[in-house]
């Protein structure tokens, strides 16, 4: 009787277990369903069903003439999956797919069927078979042996995205800029577009299947953005400068074109020495670096002298053996023994120092602060205010800084204690080109939605007038004559006029080591009567044992830019004319490719033509070419009746 209670107890006890533990999980269920429900189902939800992020496609970049200076192309990574292929399969084409991998990639058939093997014997899954492949490229690769099975049978998985390719490659690349830089980033917000959303649902093998056809939300292509860059004259620019600084062995050095008219920037090139002795787009020294000028800044003092009238031009100074001494420092001329006596107007034609601190000491001793105001008001003070980031900051010295000397004045006559970027410097050049009107460089003439003018960009006044024309002419006649019989005589050429000033400053000094660097300048515009373009020029720190004045190291270049853009005549587009009717592609195709073929070194129109017809065009001339899409070519980076050389690489955006 007694084990039998006991047992009943026992009973008793676990039936009363089982059901708190029955309570337990019935509270823990009305829990999760009703206290956390939202927090599970939604977690559910993500691990079933995903939004994945459409990423926009980036407008592209053109120059004034519409080639291509940036652009987004697809690129692939291509896998191979050596499980999901049968063994039939794969003993089938395993070497007609290695036979082909070694034709597109240049590595043997036997390196190729040897490593499909190992993957397949280790059962690897995402053997990485071919990186940064191109979209020409995939589209062959998977009609491939095998990969033209698909991705369950033949193994075939492809990884895409979307990378900024520069046409001009490395010329130009600091004012195209990348990320947040040049034009990449000033221009970031038309460009980039919005992204879109698409709702996805997970399935097998950790693949994602798009729920419905309709997208959450459409992404939104970028804007294109349509620059003053000319390539043809930034080719000129950039190669006229590179061999100058290897020939001079110079630490950097930059180059502008601009428009005198419109203030459109044709060409900024700017070019930084490697510790190897080779040259790159380092900075964009034309818009960031801020420094003393050297002589090009007479113009400026001459200008506001003149404006003044503390003199004139016909005013005869003594150069005093071409050494002038102010309290405990020495002024010196390039040339030894100096000039003698000579007007202010033959003073800026030969560069004298001596000269200047003369007129502008004694024109301004009294007043120094007219001087700066002058040069104020003329702008010399402000930033230009390009949208592109890192613009450097003028500086004119006031007589209330507490380091303005008794021989700043006189220093100032020939630049030295003022700083300015060579962009600033170009631009009041321009002015006197443009009789005195200062125009703002830019470097954008339109936004567009593909073929529709968003925003039109127009050139803007700085100011009405810098100066008076009276003045502008008289110093437009002065740098006339500085080319042909003052400091710049060596790049006269009766073939075309140029006007100019040049510039050689020291730059380092005080540092204490002995060792003089100098930066030399030229700016200038041509023709020197009805001006076109205004350019300057800039390289620093060259070798001074092989040369460092700027008549003979920056002056040739503006000389070779200007003599290239005279010369440089259009070559005719042998392909106007050619009328292609897309209805009947193939009949118009071989048309066109017979004249593509006999005019083999000229680009020809391929705009509107089906993507792949393009390419086979292009290849067949000998051009690689970077495809972006699938349509019909929209824009070509080289435009048609431009020369073209074999292997060349020509970026297709299509529609």
């Amino acid at each position: 009787m007694t084990t039998e209670k006991g047992i009943l107890r026992r009973i008793y006890l676990v039936a009363a277990g089982m059901l708190l533990f029955a309570f337990a999980i019935g509270f823990k269920l009305i829990n999760i369903q009703v206290v956390d429900g939202e927090k599970y189902r939604k977690l559910s939800e993500e691990r079933v069903y995903k939004s994945f992020v459409i990423p926009a496609n980036r407008g592209n970049l053109y120059d004034a003439n519409g080639s291509l200076l940036a652009t987004s192309v697809p690129e692939y990574d291509i896998r191979f999956d050596a499980v999901t292929v049968s063994q039939v399969d794969f003993e089938k084409n395993v070497k007609p797919l290695a036979e082909e991998l070694s034709k597109m990639f240049g590595k043997s058939t036997a390196h190729y069927a040897q490593n499909l093997r190992r993957a397949r014997a280790h059962k690897n899954r995402y053997y990485l078979v071919a990186r940064n492949v191109s979209y020409t490229q995939y589209v062959k690769m998977r009609e491939f042996p095998m990969f033209n099975l698909g991705a369950y049978k033949g193994g075939f998985i492809s990884e895409q995205r979307t990378v900024r390719e520069l046409p001009l490659g490395k010329i130009g690349e600091r004012t195209v800029g990348r990320g947040q830089a040049g034009l990449e980033g000033a221009y970031d917000d038309y460009l980039k577009g919005k992204n879109g959303r698409r709702l996805k649902q997970k399935i097998a093998k950790g693949q994602w299947k798009p729920i419905g056809d309709a997208n959450e939300l459409e992404p939104q292509d970028g804007l294109d953005v349509v620059s003053t860059i000319d390539i043809t004259i930034q080719d000129i620019a950039h190669h006229a400068l590179l061999k100058q600084l290897e020939k001079y062995e110079a630490d950097h050095g930059t180059v502008v074109v601009m428009e005198t008219k419109t203030g459109e920037i044709k060409a900024m090139a700017n070019l930084g020495r490697t510790s190897k002795g080779t040259y790159y787009e380092k900075r964009n020294y034309a818009i960031y670096e801020s420094q003393e000028p050297g002589s090009t800044f007479k113009l400026m003092t001459m200008v506001a002298a003149l404006e003044d009238k503390v003199l004139d031009t016909s005013d005869v100074f003594d150069s005093e053996n071409g050494r002038i001494k102010y309290y405990d420092r020495v002024v010196k001329d390039s040339r030894y023994g100096g000039y003698g006596k000579i007007s202010a107007g033959r003073a800026f034609e030969v560069s004298s120092n001596t000269v200047f601190s003369k007129f502008i000491t004694e024109g301004y001793k009294d007043n120094p602060e007219a001087l700066v105001n002058r040069l104020n008001y003329m702008g010399l003070n402000e930033k230009i205010g390009l949208e592109i980031q890192g613009e450097g900051q003028p500086h004119i010295p006031h007589p209330d800084d507490a380091n303005w000397y008794g021989t700043t004045l006189p220093w100032m006559s020939f630049g030295y204690g003022v700083t300015i970027t060579p962009l600033q410097t170009l631009a009041f050049y321009n002015a006197i080109a443009n009789n005195g009107v200062m125009i703002k460089p830019r470097l954008i003439k339109e936004i567009r939605n593909r073929d529709k003018i968003v925003e039109h960009y127009e050139e803007g006044k700085i100011n009405n007038s810098i100066c008076s024309k009276e003045t502008a002419s008289k110093v437009r006649e002065m740098m006339k004559n500085t080319v042909l019989k003052g400091t710049g005589a060596n790049i006269y050429t009766e073939e075309f006029s140029m006007a100019g000033k040049t510039g050689t400053c020291l730059t380092g000094y005080g540092k204490g080591d002995g060792a003089s660097e100098y930066v030399a300048s030229f700016a200038g515009y041509f023709p020197a009567d009805e001006p076109k373009y205004s350019c300057i020029v800039v390289v620093t720190k060259p070798n001074r044992n092989i040369g460092y004045y700027g008549s003979t190291v920056a002056a040739p270049i503006f000389k070779e830019i200007a003599q290239e853009i005279y010369t440089d005549t259009p070559t005719t587009n042998e392909y106007e004319g050619i009328e292609v009717d897309y209805k009947n592609v193939k009949e118009d195709y071989e048309q066109f490719y017979t004249t593509a073929q006999k005019y083999k070194s000229i680009m020809p129109n391929v705009e509107g033509l089906p993507a792949m017809d393009a390419v086979s065009l292009l290849e067949n001339l000998g051009l690689k070419v970077v495809l972006k899409g699938a349509g019909k070519v929209r824009s070509q980076s080289v435009i048609s009746g431009k020369k073209i050389t074999s292997n060349q690489t020509i970026y297709l955006t299509t529609t």
